[in-house]
C-alpha cells in the first residue's frame, strides 16, 4: 500500500477518536449539569410537591374513574410540565415575550386540552371538570415578569385562581356530601393541591416570580416558518441587485404618488376643483321622479335567499332517561310541561328551551337550567341545589325547600322563594340584573324584591 495512503488514514483515525473524546466529554458534561439543576433545593420542593399533593389527587380520581380520571391525569401532566419549566429557567436567559409565549407553550397546550373538556354540550361530572380546568390557571404563576407585565404577585395568582375554580369545587362538595365520599375526597385533595401545596411552595421559593439564570443559553423566539415547497421545486429566484451607478436622484417622500385616502386627502387638499369629475344629476334621475321605484319595502318571501338561521335546534325531548334523569330539551313555547312521578334519587336537566313554563311536582335531587332564554320553572323541594347556567330572562319560583341556589353567566333572572326556603345559600358568577324576591310578612302582602 502507498505510504502517503497510510499516513493519510492514520491521520483521519487521529480526528475521529478525537472528535469522539470531545463529544463524550459534552454529553458527560450536560448530565452533570441536568443533575445538579435536578438536586436544586427548589427543584426537589417541587417533587415533593407533586407526591404529596398530585399522587393524592390522581389516586381519588381512580376511584371515580371516567371524565374525572381523565381531568386528574391531565393536572398531573400539568405539574410535571412546569416541573421541567422550572429546570429549564435555571439555565436559560430571561426571553423577550415572543420567546416567553413559546417557552411556555408545553403547560399552554395542556390548559387547553383541560378546556375542551368543559366545552359543548355539558358532559357528565361536568363541576369536576370544570374545577380542575379552571384551577389550572395557577399554574401561569411562572408567567410573572415584573410589575408592570400585568399579573399579580405569583402568591396572589395562585389563591386568585383557585377562588375562581373554588366555586365550582363547592358545588362537587354539596352534591356529594351525603352520597358518595369518593367525590368529597377528589374535591378536598383538588384544593389542598394549591392551597396550601402550591401557594406556600411558590412562597417558599419564588415569591417576586421566577429567577432566571443570568449566563445561560438564551431561550430565543421561534422562527418563522419558511413557505413550504413541492419535493424537487426550485429554490426561488433571488432579488434583483440594485444598481449601484444608477444616476437617478432619488424622489423625496412626498413625491411618491399616495394610495387609498392618503390620495383622497392629497387630492382635498391640492386647491384643485374635487368636483370637477363628477356628474350633474338631471330630474329624471331622481328617485321622486322614477316610476320604478316606490316608497314600498318588498318582503322576500320564504326560501327565496334569505339568511339562514344560525343555530338550528334539536329534536324536542321530554323523557326520563334510565330511571334517573328527567330530560328537558329544546321546547319552544311549551306552558304546560309538568313533571310528578319524580323522587329525591332524581335529577332534571332542562336546557336549550324558550318561552316555556315547567313544572315540577315532588322532590328531586338536583335541577340544572342549562342555555334557557324566557324560561319559568316552578318546583317544591331539591335536595342538592339549583343551578341556573348560560341563560337569559328566566323565572324561578322555589316553592318548597332549596338548600343552595347558583346563578352562573346568566343575564336576568328572578328568584322567588318561599318561606321554607328563605336559608337558602344563593351564589352567582358572571351574571346581571339577578333579582331575589321573598315573601311579605302578612298573608295579602306583596312580594319584597332584593337586588343581587
Amino acid at each position: 500500500m502507498d505510504e502517503n495512503l497510510i499516513k493519510r488514514l492514520e491521520s483521519a483515525v487521529a480526528r475521529i477518536e478525537m472528535l469522539s473524546s470531545a463529544g463524550v466529554r459534552s454529553a458527560c458534561a450536560a448530565e452533570v449539569v441536568e443533575d445538579a439543576m435536578a438536586m436544586d433545593p427548589s427543584i426537589i420542593a417541587f417533587d415533593d410537591l407533586i407526591s404529596q399533593y398530585v399522587n393524592t389527587l390522581t389516586s381519588a380520581g381512580e376511584k371515580i374513574g371516567g371524565q374525572v380520571l381523565n381531568i386528574s391525569k391531565i393536572i398531573e401532566e400539568a405539574f410535571f410540565a412546569q416541573k421541567e419549566l422550572l429546570i429549564k429557567i435555571k439555565r436559560s436567559q430571561k426571553p423577550d415575550m415572543a420567546g416567553l409565549v413559546e417557552f411556555l407553550k408545553p403547560l399552554n397546550d395542556l390548559i387547553k386540552k383541560a378546556t375542551a373538556l368543559t366545552e359543548g354540550r355539558r358532559p357528565d361530572f361536568f363541576h369536576h371538570l370544570k374545577t380542575g380546568a379552571d384551577s389550572l390557571t395557577a399554574l401561569a404563576w411562572i408567567a410573572y415578569a415584573g410589575k408592570d407585565c400585568g399579573m399579580s404577585l405569583p402568591i396572589a395568582h395562585v389563591e386568585e385562581s383557585w377562588q375562581m375554580a373554588e366555586f365550582y369545587c363547592n358545588k362537587v362538595l354539596v352534591e356529594y356530601r351525603n352520597k358518595d365520599s369518593n367525590h368529597v375526597e377528589w374535591a378536598k385533595a383538588l384544593k389542598e393541591l394549591y392551597v396550601p401545596g402550591l401557594r406556600d411552595y411558590v412562597k417558599s421559593h419564588y415569591p417576586l416570580g421566577p429567577v432566571w439564570s443570568a449566563t445561560g443559553k438564551t431561550a430565543a423566539s421561534a422562527p418563522p416558518k419558511a413557505p413550504a415547497r413541492g419535493p424537487g421545486a426550485p429554490p426561488p429566484p433571488p432579488l434583483p441587485p440594485a444598481s449601484l451607478s444608477s444616476s437617478e436622484t432619488p424622489l423625496p417622500s412626498s413625491a411618491h404618488p399616495k394610495e387609498g385616502m392618503a390620495a383622497v386627502f392629497q387630492e382635498i387638499n391640492s386647491g384643485k376643483s374635487v368636483t370637477s369629475g363628477l356628474k350633474k344629476v338631471t330630474n329624471d334621475m331622481k328617485t321622486k321622479n322614477r316610476a320604478d321605484r316606490t316608497g314600498v319595502v318588498s318582503v322576500a318571501k320564504k326560501g327565496d335567499g334569505g339568511a339562514p338561521s344560525l343555530l338550528k335546534a334539536g329534536p324536542p325531548k321530554f323523557e326520563l332517561q334510565m330511571g334517573r334523569k328527567w330530560v328537558v330539551e329544546n321546547q319552544i313555547g311549551q306552558k304546560n310541561l309538568l313533571i310528578k312521578d319524580c323522587d329525591s334519587k332524581q335529577s332534571v336537566y332542562i336546557f336549550g328551551c324558550k318561552d316555556s313554563v315547567v313544572q315540577i311536582q315532588g322532590k328531586v335531587n338536583n335541577i340544572t337550567i342549562d342555555k334557557c332564554t324566557k324560561m319559568g320553572l316552578v318546583f317544591m323541594d331539591v335536595v342538592a341545589a339549583c343551578e341556573i347556567v348560560n341563560c337569559s330572562a328566566v323565572e324561578v319560583q322555589c316553592q318548597g325547600s332549596a338548600p343552595t341556589i347558583s346563578v352562573d353567566n346568566t343575564a336576568g333572572c328572578q328568584l322567588y322563594l318561599s318561606k321554607d326556603s328563605l336559608e337558602a345559600s344563593i351564589t352567582t358568577a358572571k351574571s346581571s340584573e339577578i333579582n331575589v324576591l321573598v315573601p311579605g310578612s302578612g298573608p295579602d302582602s306583596d312580594w319584597v324584591c332584593f337586588y343581587t
